[in-house]
C-alpha cells in the first residue's frame, strides 16, 4: 500500500514539473514551416537558433532621410558619414546634424539598373595621409558589365570632389546581368582588402562559381593599390585567378571582421537558404552543388547538402532572411551586445541580432519589425552606436544608442 502510494506521489511530481520544463525549453525564433523541409541540418544549431530579447531599451533616431535607394555608410575622421545611393551613383557627405552635401564630383558612371550602380564605400586605413576612399560598383562595359572596385583622393569643401580615379579590380568575366555581383569591402589590420562577388544569378554564371578561372561567386584579396598578395592561396596555380581567395558562394552583401580578425559573411541565398560562413583560405562553400534552398519556381536546385571538400555553412536561414551588410559588435554602449552579429534584414524587415558561442550561433532576435523597413547596411559607429540605412526610394539613415524611448 505505502509503495503504490510513493509511485503515485512521484507520478504526480513529474506531471506538475512537466510544464515548468517545457516552458524552460529554448524555443527557435523562426516557427514559420520552411521552403525545404526535406534538407535537415548537418549538426546541431545550425539553424532555427533559440529566440532571445535584448534587455536594454533601444532609442531609434533618424539623422537624415531622403536618400534614393542607399546602400552603404562609411565614416569620415571628424564624424561624419560618407553615404551611396545604389541606382544614381551619387556620393553623399552627411554631418552629424543630418546636412547633405551636394553629390561628391568625379565618381565614374555606374550601370544603375536591377541590383546594380554604386554599392559599398570604405575610407582608406591611411586616409589621415593619403585622402584615399574605395568603392564598389557596378561598371558599364562592352558586351556587358561587372563589379569594379575604384579609388581616388576625396578633396572636401562645399563642393566635394574626387580626384586621382584607379580602377585597382575589375571582376571577370564580362556578363549582361543586372544581378548578383555581390561588393562588399573589408580592409584588414595587416594592409589587405578583401571584395566579396557574386555569380551574377543567371545561369551562365551561375556554373562559374567553383571555376578557379572565374571572380563569380568569390571571395577575392587584393593589396590597396590592386596587385595580388603573394601569400593567397592560388598564386602560381596556371587554373586559377591569384586574386581568389575562397569559391563556392552565391551572392555576398555582408561581410566584417570579428575580434579574432577573422573575416565572416552572410550570403544571399535561393528561397531557403541564407547562409553565415567564415570564409578561410583556398576552401570552396559549395553553391550550386550543395545547400539548403530551391529555385524561387519551387524547382530543386541541390540534390544534397552535404559533398567531400566542401564546407557546410556555420548557419542558414530557412525562409531567408534576405542580409545585406553586416558589423559584429565590439562597443561599449551595449554591453549585452558585446561579440554579436547584427545583419540587415531587406525581406524580413529586420536588423538581425545572432549571439555566437565557441563559433556556432546559440541565440537569434529580429529588431526593428515593427517599422515595417527594409534594412540595406548597419555598421557600428565610432561611438559604438549602431548605424543603419533602409533601402527605399526615401531611404533613411537611422542611429540605435540605448535609452528610454
Amino acid at each position: 500500500m505505502r509503495h503504490g502510494l510513493v509511485t503515485s506521489f512521484l507520478a504526480s511530481l513529474l506531471l506538475s514539473a512537466a510544464p515548468e520544463a517545457q516552458a524552460q525549453k529554448p524555443q527557435p525564433l523562426e516557427t514559420a514551416p520552411p521552403n525545404v523541409p526535406e534538407f535537415k541540418p548537418a549538426f546541431p544549431q545550425q539553424t532555427r537558433a533559440p529566440a532571445v530579447k535584448t534587455r536594454t531599451p533601444i532609442v531609434v533616431t533618424e539623422i537624415a532621410s531622403g536618400f534614393n535607394k542607399p546602400w552603404a555608410i562609411a565614416f569620415l575622421p571628424d564624424g561624419r558619414f560618407l553615404v551611396t545611393e545604389k541606382p544614381t551613383g551619387k556620393l553623399f557627405i552627411v554631418t552629424a546634424a543630418g546636412k547633405k552635401s551636394p553629390p561628391v564630383a568625379g565618381l565614374p558612371k555606374v550601370d544603375g539598373r536591377g541590383q546594380g550602380g554604386l554599392l559599398d564605400v570604405e575610407v582608406g586605413p591611411d586616409y589621415a595621409k593619403s585622402g584615399l576612399i574605395y568603392w564598389t560598383y557596378y561598371e558599364p562595359r562592352e558586351g556587358g558589365n561587372g563589379l569594379a572596385v575604384a579609388r581616388a583622393k576625396l578633396v572636401d569643401g562645399p563642393k566635394p570632389r574626387i580626384e586621382g580615379l584607379q580602377v585597382i579590380f575589375r571582376m571577370q568575366p564580362t556578363l549582361e546581368s543586372t544581378l548578383h555581383a555581390g561588393g562588399r569591402l573589408v580592409f584588414t589590420p595587416d594592409g589587405k582588402l578583401f571584395v566579396t562577388l557574386g555569380e551574377r544569378s543567371i545561369l551562365p554564371g551561375r556554373v562559374q562559381a567553383q571555376d578557379l578561372k572565374s571572380d563569380f561567386g568569390k571571395v577575392v584579396r587584393i593589396n590597396p593599390d590592386g596587385s595580388i598578395p603573394q601569400d593567397n592561396p592560388f598564386v602560381g596555380r596556371k587554373d586559377a585567378r591569384p586574386e581568389i581567395w575562397s569559391s563556392g558562394h552565391r551572392n555576398i552583401l555582408s561581410a566584417a571582421l570579428d575580434a579574432q580578425q577573422r573575416l565572416w559573411i552572410v550570403e544571399m541565398g535561393p528561397r531557403g537558404g541564407d547562409e553565415l560562413n567564415r570564409p578561410e583560405a583556398g576552401k570552396d562553400y559549395g553553391w550550386p552543388t550543395i545547400g539548403y534552398g530551391e529555385e524561387y519556381s519551387g524547382a530543386p536546385i541541390h540534390k544534397t547538402t552535404q559533398a567531400a571538400g566542401m564546407e557546410q555553412p556555420v548557419y542558414y536561414w530557412d525562409p531567408v532572411i534576405s542580409p545585406s551588410g553586416l558589423t559584429i559588435y565590439s562597443g561599449a554602449l551595449f554591453p549585452e551586445w558585446k561579440g554579436n552579429f547584427f545583419i540587415g534584414g531587406l525581406s524580413s524587415q529586420a536588423l538581425v541580432r545572432l549571439v555566437l558561442k565557441d563559433d556556432r550561433v546559440v541565440g537569434e532576435e529580429h529588431l526593428l519589425t515593427e517599422r515595417n523597413a527594409r534594412i540595406r547596411e548597419v555598421v557600428q559607429g565610432p561611438d559604438g552606436a549602431l548605424y543603419l540605412l533602409t533601402d527605399d526610394s526615401n531611404g533613411r539613415l537611422w542611429k540605435l544608442t540605448p535609452g528610454t524611448p
